[in-house]
């Protein structure tokens, strides 16, 4: 048996058909009926034991109005959605998908287990290829994951996944919420990418978006929504029911189909798909009648609950996080918020909507301002601490520096805000760098580092910011010629070995192996004792890892004093200044930092900024190094060739082997020497190895 439905249907006086290559596109055998819930639904027994609609077959609904006039939908649960990509502005056709057991993806490996903190790589399957054209899931699977496992990520975000059919919305504009985009390939080609990140353990969430849908009719959900009354609609009827800013159709949540459509919707892509949780998309839209235009939110609690307040919204939203997580216990659902709703990140069990994280969205508004506004000597600390733990104690945060929401056409990656034009000449190792360039990568991998590590209990990056990827994202449009040239992704950058792009590569897959050794992300303890504005440092814990950032552009401090938790001895762990990363390699790894007691045991206004103990240090400009404790049981004789966890150096690792190579074989080597990788560039990274002493800071 097949059956199809529109989900909310029109008026009774209409007339509806299924119609599609099975019957020659002539509806009249096959007509509709709808319930008292406003669903058209049809059933159509097998012929001769098989699908009387083939498999990858072009289906459609076709209505009567009232009017006399005949309309044709793409029907509301399809499954696969396509376009003929030959013709301009060609209309989609609704793809029946039932794949013969024989050809469907049959998932091969388990979930990986929910990380304490989530590293998440941002990613858009379609401009994730070097070559200027749309990629494919199992492009993207071949590809690019083997990079992210290699820079040390545990979670993998997917963009623009359901249907859309403006490439250039970011798929943020959905016609078909049940519909793998047909750009990147068929849902088994996703199931095949799905199952390719969990064997590398890799979890996978999707961007889904439920706050909003295409206002297109002739192939979304507003196509359905002609002359209906409010209990028959997917969304709000007159102005309430359209975005003023995003010219898309607003969600009745009040609607009872409304409800069991998008709630469908999680545990489809949740069952049939493996994912592991979503990225909910304009929340703060959902959250409130005014959907957050022109509001600055200050923190009152009169902004958050009241009149303004859409309930049912906030009720859908606990409702999807309640399914969810008793679906899948280990779900990771993250929230796109940037109101700060309280009780938005805790559970339903205790009154909240349920999220397991928000995004952070104010840190990176704080680094662009700092960026394109003011020098770097009036950069506050206090201000960068505040902005960076502001954040409800048991409310958890993802944090970021820039996303996509940073990268799209008309602003810039962070890099490029820093480089610009210089990027195109001065990025060769083969020439010393200037000073525009020794100061962007230097703050690129600070600003990074920083937000990471202070910024909330998990972190997340966009493809291709890890090493810097220059200029911006541009879909192809008819202002550009419809040229691909910015909607790809340059990994040639971070490959070719004498290109400076490679340090800060370096640089994010050591910061995420930093994470991976001493799990500071999930770390409570975060502790800022040292606010510097004259020397612009800065100076926290957080778990058992001691920080110190310096942002001043010149000075380098000899001696400076760090206050911190334990006594014992320290050493470098993480050094922004290595050579490896593109430093200038000012800071020794091989000295061992002593702690000193500070004031009164138990009185910790005697204490030095109110620290117990602390050590002193050498704090190059425009330097972080992160420090951890030695455990003395634990290290190794020198003799034995034993190494801090600070000492490493770079080495060429194929993802698909089962062993790194070794430095000490002459396959890697640590400072301005190059390192080759050889072979398919594109399935290798960085990894980082062990070294000895006598093979350190060479």
């Amino acid at each position: 048996m097949t059956q199809l439905c529109t989900g909310n249907g029109p008026l009774q006086q209409w007339d509806a058909q299924l119609i599609g290559d099975f019957n020659n596109w002539n509806g009249s055998g096959h007509r509709m009926t709808k319930d008292n819930y406003g669903v058209w639904s049809i059933r159509i027994s097998h012929v001769n034991g098989k699908p009387a609609i083939p498999h990858n077959s072009k289906v459609k609904f076709r209505f009567h109005r009232g009017d006399g006039l005949w309309v044709d939908r793409v029907p509301a649960w399809i499954r696969y959605a396509t376009f003929d990509a030959s013709k301009f502005g060609a209309p989609y056709d609704g793809v029946h998908w039932d794949p013969p057991s024989g050809e469907r993806y049959v998932f091969k490996h388990p979930r990986p287990r929910k990380p304490d903190a989530p590293r998440i790589y941002e990613a858009h399957v379609g401009m994730s290829g070097e070559k200027p054209e749309v990629s494919t899931y199992r492009e993207f699977a071949d590809n690019v994951l083997p990079r992210i496992k290699a820079n040390n990520y545990n979670t993998v975000q997917l963009m623009a996944i359901m249907e859309h059919s403006y490439y250039a919305s970011f798929g943020y504009h959905v016609t078909n919420f049940f519909a793998v985009s047909s750009r990147s390939g068929t849902p088994e080609d996703l199931k095949y990418l799905v199952d390719k990140a969990h064997s590398l353990g890799l979890r996978v969430l999707m961007d889904v978006v439920h706050s909003h849908a295409s206002s297109n009719k002739t192939d979304g959900l507003n196509g359905y929504d002609v002359g209906q009354n409010t209990q028959e609609s997917y969304f709000h009827t007159g102005e309430r029911g359209y975005h003023k800013l995003w010219d898309s159709r607003l969600f009745n949540y009040a609607n009872w189909e409304v409800l069991r459509f998008l709630l469908s919707n999680l545990r489809y892509w949740m069952d049939e798909f493996m994912f592991d949780g979503f990225r909910f998309d304009g929340v703060t839209s959902m959250l409130y009648n005014h959907h957050g235009i022109n509001m600055s939110f200050a923190g009152s609690y009169k902004e958050y609950f009241g009149l303004d307040t859409d309930v049912d919204a906030v009720v859908y939203l606990m409702l999807a996080n309640h399914l969810m997580h008793k679906l899948l216990p280990e779900a990771t659902v993250v929230a796109e918020d940037v109101s700060g709703m309280p009780v938005l990140c805790r559970s339903v069990d205790e009154g909240g909507v349920g999220f397991d994280y928000r995004l952070a969205m104010a840190i990176p508004d704080r680094w662009i301002d700092y960026l394109k506004n003011k020098d770097d000597l009036e950069w506050s600390m206090s201000g960068i601490a505040h902005t960076l733990t502001n954040r409800r104690y048991t409310e958890k945060c993802i944090a970021y520096a820039e996303s996509h929401d940073q990268s799209i056409v008309g602003d810039k990656t962070m890099a490029f805000l820093l480089m610009d034009k210089e990027m195109y000449t001065g990025m060769s190792d083969l020439q010393p760098a200037s000073p525009t360039i020794d100061r962007g990568i230097a703050l690129q991998k600070m600003i990074h580092f920083i937000t990471m590590a202070l910024g909330g209990d998990g972190y997340l990056n966009f493809m291709g910011n890890e090493f810097g990827h220059p200029e911006w994202i541009d879909f192809p449009r008819e202002g550009n010629n419809w040229s691909y040239d910015k909607c790809r992704r340059q990994w040639s950058l971070a490959d070719i070995d004498h290109l400076r792009y490679k340090y800060m590569n370096a640089f994010d897959q050591a910061m995420n192996a930093l994470d991976d050794k001493f799990s500071f992300l999930s770390s409570s303890k975060q502790i800022v004792s040292d606010m510097n504005e004259e020397k612009k440092i800065i100076v926290f814990e957080r778990g058992d890892l001691v920080f110190v950032f310096n942002f001043h552009p010149s000075k380098t401090y000899d001696g400076y004093k760090v206050g911190c938790d334990l006594p014992g001895k320290y050493k470098v762990a993480l050094d922004s200044d290595a050579l490896m990363f593109g430093g200038h390699g000012r800071v020794a790894h091989d000295n061992d930092h002593f702690t000193s007691p500070e004031g009164v045991p138990g009185v910790p206004e005697t204490n030095f900024n109110n620290r117990p103990n602390s050590f002193k240090i050498l704090s190059p400009s425009r330097t972080c190094v992160a420090y951890y404790r030695v455990e003395e049981k634990a290290e190794k004789p020198k003799d034995e060739g034993a190494a801090s966890w600070g000492k490493t150096a770079l080495g060429y690792i194929d993802v698909e082997a089962t062993g790194v190579k070794d430095a000490a074989d002459g396959e890697a080597t640590s400072g301005s020497e190059k390192a080759s990788t050889g072979g398919d560039s594109s399935k290798k990274g960085i990894n980082f190895v062990f070294l000895s002493p006598d093979k350190d800071n060479k």
